[in-house]
């Protein structure tokens, strides 16, 4: 089959996107696993679908580049918005787009006809243990979690998808290699989990790495960089409103005290177009 994609990326999170409303993709999972690839395929942190929806403006379906599916990516949603835009599929703004994580609002910054930045509202942080999901009750905030024969302070908190934060003095001497498995299939995660590695800036500013589920280190997860800010307010680390900086580029995060909701501002880049044979 010769499936046409485009390659896009937020802030070094990058993803192949094919146009779901156009070429319909029987077997996502197998084609994910196989363009995701960076030596044999395109590469790519995995394959987002951008599908018809009949509640909003479309509909984003995300995998893993192992294949998994991932309830909701940040920097991934930002890019469908200016793909929507940006290819006249919609002229709309803000936006509507469904996820496995609910409706998300987009709004965005326009220049010269296309779009350069989006925030997006992603909602509630959700706290609550039995819904992030951990194995425990309750809100899990500045809790030891034994990993690799180390205790580490974790807060836990879903962005529509389970994330695991934990504060360091330096997140350059971190192996995130060896021990992001480790937090990722660890048995207090019933789910798996992103893990996040925050070294405190300033009250404004954090450093970010991360491991993703699914796909590994990335340069980048906004869901992540939200559940991070969440996270140094709830151990009152920061303000409520911060510049996360990671290795692929910055995100803005505010978490508003009038709504509870979650505002994350970002890039949102388009690198090329093709079409790739898969199997």
């Amino acid at each position: 089959m010769k499936l046409p994609f485009t390659k896009m990326h937020g802030i070094s999170n990058d993803y192949i996107y094919v146009n779901a409303f156009d070429t319909p993709l029987p077997d996502p999972v197998r084609v994910a696993r196989q363009v995701s690839q960076r030596r044999t395929g395109i590469g790519g942190d995995g394959l987002i679908l951008i599908c018809p929806s009949e509640t909003a403006h479309a509909r984003m379906e995300m995998y893993n580049a192992d294949g998994s599916r991932g309830e909701m990516c940040g920097n991934g949603i930002r890019c469908v918005g200016k793909y929507l835009y940006d290819h006249g599929i919609t002229t709309d703004n803000p936006l509507r787009v469904d996820t496995d994580a609910g409706l998300k609002v987009l709004f965005l910054e326009v220049e010269e006809g296309r779009v350069a930045r989006v925030t997006v509202d992603m909602g509630e942080p959700i706290l609550d243990g039995p819904r992030i999901p951990v194995a425990a009750q309750g809100h899990i905030v500045n809790q030891p979690l034994h990993v690799d024969g180390h205790a580490y302070a974790v807060t836990c908190v879903s962005m529509g998808n389970p994330h695991c934060v934990t504060f360091v003095d330096d997140v350059e001497a971190i192996e995130l290699g060896k021990i992001g498995p480790q937090f990722e299939s660890h048995a207090f995660f019933p789910n798996r989990v992103n893990t996040e590695f925050i070294q405190v800036v300033s009250p404004s500013e954090l450093n970010m790495r991360v491991w993703e589920r699914g796909s590994g280190e990335t340069w980048a997860c906004g869901t992540g960089a939200c559940g991070a800010a969440v996270a140094a307010v709830l151990n009152e680390k920061s303000e409520r409103r911060v510049i996360v900086h990671l290795r692929g580029g910055d995100l803005e995060i505010e978490w508003r005290v009038e709504d509870n909701h979650v505002y994350m501002t970002g890039a949102a880049e388009e690198v090329f177009e093709g079409i790739v044979e898969v199997e």
